[in-house]
């Protein structure tokens, strides 16, 4: 893969929304407290809080938040999804991690227009 990006991923994330970002939800957290939030996990993750335990008590995603993932002209294998159908912050954060590395996705309209994604590479 070009800029040495491995071909399949599995990562697993935290998805911090906030009011409006997250169609049907009714996430009441404003923009600024949502990025406040991201930030204060992603410092915990870092440090070595247990990624899954933050996952089950602060995703606006549905726990365990792991998602398998085959690069850009990469055929997905079974039960992973094409990196170009997912949001694009997602894969933009997680293909450059190192196994174990823990990154950050912002919340931007186009590429991340959810919220903010807390990201683990699994694999």
């Amino acid at each position: 893969m070009a800029n040495n990006e491995p071909d399949h991923i599995q990562v697993q994330h935290i998805l911090i929304a906030f009011s409006g970002s997250l169609p049907g939800q009714p996430v009441k957290r404003s923009q600024e407290e949502a990025r406040n939030l991201a930030y204060d996990l992603l410092k915990q993750a870092q440090e070595g809080a247990d990624f899954d335990a933050l996952v089950r008590k602060y995703t606006d995603d549905s726990p365990p938040g792991i998602y398998g993932m085959s690069n850009l002209g990469v055929a997905p294998a079974r039960g992973e999804y094409p990196r170009n159908q997912m949001v694009a912050a997602f894969g933009n954060t997680g293909f450059p991690l190192e196994v174990g590395q823990i990154g950050i996705a912002d919340y931007d309209p186009r590429t991340s227009p959810y919220g903010w994604h807390i990201v683990k590479r699994l694999k």
